[in-house]
């Protein structure tokens, strides 16, 4: 049976960095034949669920939100079967629960991943949450 869990998240003060990771129990994300959009969300409490990045295992480069860009990596470890989440330079503003997300989809493209993902396509976790103090 798939399933997703995230672990790793914690408090922070503002400028430090954490790593996150989600299981990925029941995915072959290391067979060639199989491809899948993986991504790391976000949803800070009264907002909308927003992208932090998102990869397909079919090939292409990572994407992150601009919020992101330049702080976070995204990375895969097929060995463990996780996807993981190394943030730095952590803002307050980056205070939100932490969710990743898995969909196996053939023939995709990182753009349409983070579609895909963002439209509730696919597997979610329970989160993991993240506060930075400042």
């Amino acid at each position: 049976q798939q399933r997703l869990e995230e672990s790793g998240g914690g408090s922070v003060q503002a400028g430090g960095s954490l790593k996150v990771s989600c299981k990925l129990s029941g995915y072959n994300i290391d067979r060639s034949f199989n491809s899948f959009c993986l991504g790391w969300f976000r949803a800070a409490p009264g907002k909308e669920r927003e992208e932090v990045a998102v990869i397909y295992t079919g090939g292409g480069e990572p994407n992150y939100s601009a919020s992101a860009e330049g702080r976070f990596s995204v990375s895969r470890d097929n060995t463990e079967n996780t996807l993981d989440l190394q943030l730095t330079n952590l803002k307050p503003e980056d205070t939100a629960m932490y969710y990743c997300a898995a969909d196996r989809c053939r023939w995709c493209s990182t753009p349409h991943c983070v579609t895909r993902l963002l439209g509730g396509s696919g597997d979610w976790g329970q989160g993991t949450q993240i506060t930075v103090s400042s």
